[in-house]
């Protein structure tokens, strides 16, 4: 992040002929545990993690716009708030319009700005990229106008640029872990109530992300699709929420549901009891107890909710067996490829690596990219 941070200076320089007044700082996401529960008022298991978003700002008196997008070969793009509802945008630019017309809902008369943007989270990796550019932005934006915006006021204008202005019925957690992280520490969000819990993750455990490099094509529309069925399973069991929801309700109500959303539903209401139980058995360094419930969460997602392919189910089927009750991996994000998480002690990384690198590609004919990342404070900003 520190690098990121001297190349966003830098590049703000050259476009804009002085030292940049703020550089927000927003972290990336992984998820232990919780999967398609956050839309669902449910509860999920993320750590913040050291890859994430910079934007170098400065203010300006007037309400005008500049973005230097160094990802994209140092794109600019020169805009007015006045008129940006009208404004058409696409790729990266769709996701500053979003934020700043989230932010102008509640302050809309914030001044104009010079910024420059860069990130290093892997794109359409399930590792939340979006929401770490979004809270960036945020911070960025909050301190050249002095606004007083807590880490859950982030988090919620993040969602609701996700949700009203990129088309996506995402769920709060990405923003809230991007925008609350610990060092160090994993956190227990109540997707309702937004309360919120730390655990710390096992000082002699990695936290390792392998991304299987499957295109994840189907994720927006199949996303949308799996929310609308887990909102047919509440209002069928006469629910708002699934969170409202328990087994014997669900088994009660089978019969005035389909069987997918009858599955969606299971596995919603089994997820939330696994991220409670594996919370506690962090506290505890339980690590067995982790391992169960990250395994059997994988296998709620292939068989009930049906986000798996084949090469992620590979993956975890490969670190499953060398982990055993040492370790736990499952598939984390959004589904149909990405990346899966793993718990790995220390002393076996390298072998871990090794294993992946000498099996995986042979198996699917796809290399895969692997990262061993610690758990890392959330979004600030430094003048």
């Amino acid at each position: 992040m520190e690098q990121l941070a001297q190349n966003a200076t830098a590049v703000f320089k050259e476009f804009f002929d002085a030292e940049p007044a703020y550089v927000g700082n927003a972290p990336g996401r992984v998820n232990l545990i919780g999967e398609h529960t956050d839309y669902n008022d449910g509860f999920v298991l993320p750590a913040a993690i050291n890859f994430g978003t910079v934007v170098a700002a400065s203010p300006r008196s007037d309400r005008s716009m500049s973005v230097v997008a160094l990802d994209f070969d140092n794109e600019r793009s020169d805009f007015d708030l006045d008129t940006l509802a009208d404004a058409e945008a696409s790729s990266w630019m769709s996701y500053v319009r979003g934020v700043l017309l989230a932010l102008m809902e509640q302050y809309p008369d914030i001044k104009g700005a010079e910024l420059t943007v860069t990130g290093n989270v892997p794109q359409g990796a399930g590792l939340s990229s979006s929401a770490s550019f979004e809270i960036a932005l945020l911070k960025a934006m909050a301190s050249l106008n002095n606004l007083p915006l807590s880490g859950a006021d982030a988090a919620k204008m993040g969602q609701l640029a996700e949700n009203k202005y990129a088309g996506c019925n995402c769920g709060i957690m990405d923003q809230m872990i991007s925008a609350c992280g610990a060092k160090d520490r994993a956190l227990l969000l109540d997707c309702r109530s937004l309360e919120t819990k730390y655990t710390s993750v096992p000082a002699d455990f990695s936290v390792m992300i392998i991304n299987s490099n499957v295109k994840r094509g189907l994720v927006e529309s199949e996303y949308n699709l799996r929310r609308e069925q887990c909102e047919a399973a509440a209002a069928a069991m006469g629910l708002t929420s699934l969170r409202d929801a328990s087994l014997e309700l669900l088994n009660a109500a089978k019969d005035k549901m389909s069987t997918k959303e009858y599955q969606r539903a299971l596995h919603v209401l089994t997820e939330n009891e696994r991220t409670l139980t594996m919370f506690d058995a962090l506290n505890a360094s339980d690590i067995a107890t982790c391992s169960k419930m990250m395994a059997e969460s994988h296998a709620s997602m292939r068989d009930d909710f049906e986000i798996t392919v084949p090469p992620i189910d590979y993956l975890v089927e490969l670190l499953n067996g060398f982990l055993g009750t040492g370790g736990g991996v499952r598939m984390t994000g959004g589904g149909f490829g990405g990346c899966i998480v793993a718990l790995v002690a220390d002393a076996k990384v390298e072998e871990a690596k090794e294993l992946v690198l000498e099996n995986y590609e042979k198996e699917t004919g796809i290399a895969p990219s692997i990262f061993v990342c610690s758990a890392e404070a959330g979004a600030f900003t430094q003048a």
